[in-house]
């Protein structure tokens, strides 16, 4: 066995159990921290977002929240009945009685969600309005 291995050895053991015992209570330490931490302290700002999506009706509002929160591409979704919208459609302007879907979603899955109700929304023309949450005060779990 060459001499540089010889004298390696105990050198390396004794800095292996001296860092050990050095620097695992402070990873405990901070394991620990971390553990105990809220969402809202570990959230970051811009990775949540609120979508807005108006519907018809409660059927359809009913369909379209269960199917986002159960593909997981929303943790949350809310329905606001109650809404009257004034557009323009086809040259004329329209007035109609609708809901509002306030989806809360990642930032990450805002292209994939806005692809799902363009696909499954009764409308021709289905809007989804999206935008970045730059601060939490508290946070729903995103956990998938």
């Amino acid at each position: 066995m060459p001499r540089r291995a010889v004298v390696f050895a105990p050198v390396f053991i004794f800095v292996l159990i001296v860092g050990v015992n050095y620097y695992m209570p402070l990873l405990f330490s901070f394991l620990r921290r971390v553990a105990t931490m809220t969402d809202a302290q570990r959230y970051v700002s811009g990775t949540a977002s609120m979508a807005f999506v108006t519907v018809p009706n409660m059927e359809v509002a009913k369909k379209l929240a269960g199917d986002i929160v159960q593909k997981r591409l929303a943790a949350c979704v809310n329905i606001i009945p109650g809404v009257k919208s004034v557009y323009e459609w086809q040259g004329k302007i329209e007035q109609d009685d609708e809901m509002i879907l306030m989806i809360k979603t990642l930032t990450s899955k805002v292209d994939e969600l806005s692809e799902y109700v363009r696909n499954n929304h009764p409308y021709d023309c289905a809007e989804v309005i999206s935008s970045q949450v730059s601060s939490l005060r508290s946070m729903m779990a995103f956990v998938w």
